[in-house]
């Protein structure tokens, strides 16, 4: 069974930094799509992420210019560095293959932006 686990949440200031990574027990994201995904209380998962197997990037517009994606294949992981982080990006990140598949989704991580 797969396992993925995201890592590198946590408290930071507005403006702040954080790099999550995604590491996965097998070898699902080296010829897909893969993603980082969020969701903040009340609202829905969605995807802010996208990196192809090819490293094309795209963004959510909320983040467009924040974040960047990456990934290591030989490692099985991805990446999100998040800079200038505000309040509004406070939710529980996970990553997943995009399209993302029901047994894939870990635990998650949470990021918190609060001063």
């Amino acid at each position: 069974q797969v396992q993925v686990v995201e890592s590198g949440g946590g408290l930071v200031q507005p403006g702040g930094s954080l790099r999550l990574s995604c590491a996965a027990s097998g070898s699902i994201f080296s010829i897909n799509a893969a993603g980082w995904y969020r969701q903040a209380p009340g609202k829905q998962r969605e995807l802010v992420a996208r990196i192809t197997s090819g490293s094309i990037t795209n963004y959510a517009d909320s983040v467009k210019g924040r974040f960047t994606i990456s990934r290591d294949n030989a490692k099985n992981t991805v990446y999100l560095q998040m800079n200038s982080l505000k309040p509004e990006d406070t939710a529980v990140y996970y990553c997943n293959r995009v399209p993302p598949r029901e047994n894939y989704w870990g635990q998650g991580t949470q990021v918190t932006v609060s001063s």
